[in-house]
């Protein structure tokens, strides 16, 4: 019998939090469908942020950042998205998990070490996370996906239509920073918006400023979340690898 699944989810959950349970529910349907057997543990920010987070941490196949930003700690967020990115662990990021992996990456590979976010430092001097121009919150819109990526190979159409509860993303004057180095800009608005970035060498390292979890189901798990399962289960099956 395969090994069973843990995943890790990066937030501090609330139970009244109509995402928090949608992110649940859609792991859940999706291994069903799989076949597989998960275990689910929310990770709370402060605790990532804490000497011992490396044990929390290294019990985990895949790792979630998930909606609900600002997190109690940033640092513990983006200690989580950091262990993702280095040790080969699968990784999603919706929602405030999609701003927050772009900060890492800006951060601990840019080496913008004032890379910040507009929502909860909205006086900081570099933005790479900024309000946006057009509400997107409780809507739902198209993606253009780029041929050739990753991505496109789990969702197999070239748009797809998904569900926001966001009002910032990345900072358009930021995009080609975070494109050229390394971290893929593969899905957008029909302006030319980031909507996905991926780590193309990464065995799974996903944001997506949209909600896979809310247009999931029991019957059609959304394709980037199993994708991302048989990610982590690989990962539990013993193929670990480290990825820059």
């Amino acid at each position: 019998m395969a090994n069973p699944i843990t995943i890790g989810i990066i937030g501090d959950f609330n139970p009244e939090n109509e995402t928090h349970l949608k992110t649940n529910s859609a792991l859940n349907d999706a291994a069903r469908s799989l076949d597989r057997e998960i275990k689910i543990e929310w990770l709370a920010t402060p605790d990532l942020q804490r000497a011992s987070s490396e044990q929390l941490l290294g019990r985990c196949d895949g790792l979630w950042c998930s909606p609900g930003s600002p997190y109690q700690s940033m640092e513990g967020a983006l200690t989580g998205i950091k262990f993702a990115r280095e040790r080969g662990v699968a990784f999603i990021g919706t929602c405030g998990g999609f701003q927050h992996a772009v900060i890492e990456y800006a951060r601990n590979v840019l080496h913008c070490a004032d890379a910040d976010t507009e929502e909860s430092s909205p006086s900081a001097s570099n933005l790479f996370i900024t309000r946006l121009v057009c509400s997107v919150f409780d809507k739902t819109l198209t993606v253009r996906i780029k041929p050739g990526s990753r991505v496109s190979q789990y969702i197999r159409k070239p748009e797809i239509e998904e569900h926001y509860y966001c009002n910032f993303g990345l900072n358009p004057d930021s995009k080609e920073a975070i494109d050229k180095g390394g971290l893929k800009v593969t899905g957008e608005d029909p302006n030319g918006e980031a909507r996905i970035v991926e780590l193309p060498e990464h065995r799974f390292f996903v944001g997506t400023l949209f909600l896979p979890e809310q247009s999931s189901t029991a019957a059609a798990p959304h394709p980037l979340i199993l994708a991302f399962l048989e990610a982590a289960g690989a990962v539990a099956h013993g193929q670990r690898s480290v990825a820059g």
